[in-house]
């Protein structure tokens, strides 16, 4: 069994799913609506800086969490971004749960650190 050919067939397996299909399927369907591609954009920086500053320990603003949650519910008033939220948000589970997978197979938590 060849490690890079098994990873090949995932990645095709993945580019096969439903959850793949759907996501770009969206995707094509935001791309048409300039406005609608640029709030997701902004929501997508919000939701990484809130990561970001999580993760370093900082101190967030007292509405950022709120500005994130208004942003996303005015977003999902709209069918087309609802419908492309709920084809990235099952897309991005799927995603997980295959990184999920190979960290428990290859033990992620553990691995050495060069």
């Amino acid at each position: 069994m060849n490690v890079y050919e098994e990873a090949h067939d995932l990645a095709d397996a993945i580019k096969q799913s439903q959850e793949y299909k759907q996501y770009m399927e969206m995707q094509k369907v935001i791309d048409q609506n300039p406005l609608a591609a640029e709030k997701i954009q902004r929501l997508q920086k919000m939701q990484l800086d809130f990561q970001a500053k999580q993760m370093a320990g900082e101190q967030l603003p007292p509405n950022f969490m709120q500005e994130i949650q208004q942003m996303s519910q005015t977003l999902m008033t709209d069918p087309a971004t609802a419908q492309y939220m709920q084809a990235l948000m099952r897309f991005s589970l799927m995603i997980a749960d295959v990184y999920k997978i190979l960290g428990e197979v290859v033990n992620i938590g553990n691995m050495p650190q060069f």
